[in-house]
């Protein structure tokens, strides 16, 4: 069985999200919130569609005074939706709020995109693991699910079990891997700076075959004038050594035998006479 793509109309581009996405609107509305409603605000922009990062929203001053006091499992529950997993939140659910099944779905997005990062092709035995599912037509629904929301870009591979992704959003990233993200980017720039020079290596090579092979047709051409020149001198000669062509010889006539007796007829019969 071919892996089964999930083709929409007009996909949104994964890259919208971080120049035009709804958390705005929550981030200005935290802006003149205090206490309580900094808690429902919360609560709304996690079942909220389409919105999937929340790093701008952590660091609204009235949001980070909810860190300690009566409405932190509300600030931790936005913390991890910003940079957690499923699987943290079935380990800690007493430290976080309890979650509605529209916002279950939305972390479990969250997770699938997490895992993305980590590698292109993910098992569905992983995802079934750390998404705390029981069956794989339950999975495969979760997965085309997130793949219109564009949580991801990729295709099911039925027959491998696995998941491959194309693209995946970019979740908040946290202060402390900012040297992690570092590496990867200079390992990145590593890697096509030496795709560059092997593209280079190639062109060098391929223009020292190219003067090779002008070369060689330059010089079979010079070969083929050489014969023309040479065949043509040849036939001149020989049409000079035949007077040009110009010049006729009698062809002696075959004697019929009428009227003259040939000499040796003659001899013969002196002979015998």
């Amino acid at each position: 069985m071919n892996p089964m793509a999930i083709d929409k109309d007009e996909p949104s581009s994964l890259l919208s999200f971080s120049t035009n996405h709804p958390l705005e609107q929550f981030v200005l509305l935290a802006k003149g919130a205090k206490g309580f409603a900094c808690a429902e605000l919360i609560k709304q922009v996690l079942e909220a569609p389409g919105v999937h990062v929340f790093g701008e929203l952590l660091e609204m001053p009235n949001i980070k005074e909810l860190e300690n006091g009566s409405y932190a499992a509300h600030f931790k529950t936005l913390n991890l939706f910003a940079y957690g997993t499923y699987k943290d939140y079935l380990e800690n659910k007493s430290e976080y709020l309890e979650l509605t099944p529209v916002q279950c779905k939305k972390l479990q997005h969250l997770t699938i995109a997490t895992l993305a990062t980590q590698e292109k092709c993910i098992p569905y035995s992983v995802l079934l693991k750390e998404l705390d599912i029981k069956n794989v037509r339950d999975l495969e629904d979760l997965i085309i699910e997130a793949i219109y929301a564009d949580i991801i870009h990729g295709k099911l591979d039925q027959e491998c079990k696995r998941v491959e992704v194309d693209v995946a959003l970019g979740r908040d990233a946290r202060l402390e891997d900012a040297a992690a993200i570092a590496d990867v980017l200079a390992d990145w720039c590593n890697a096509c700076e030496a795709v560059l020079n092997s593209v280079d290596r190639h062109i060098q090579r391929a223009n020292i075959h190219k003067q090779r092979a002008i070369r060689h047709q330059q010089a079979i051409e010079q070969e083929i004038v050489y014969i023309k020149k040479t065949l043509k001198t040849q036939a001149e000669s020989e049409d000079s050594a035949t007077g040009g062509g110009t010049e006729t010889h009698s062809v002696p006539k075959k004697n019929s035998g009428k009227g003259k007796t040939p000499r040796n007829t003659a001899k013969f019969w002196q002979k015998n006479t």
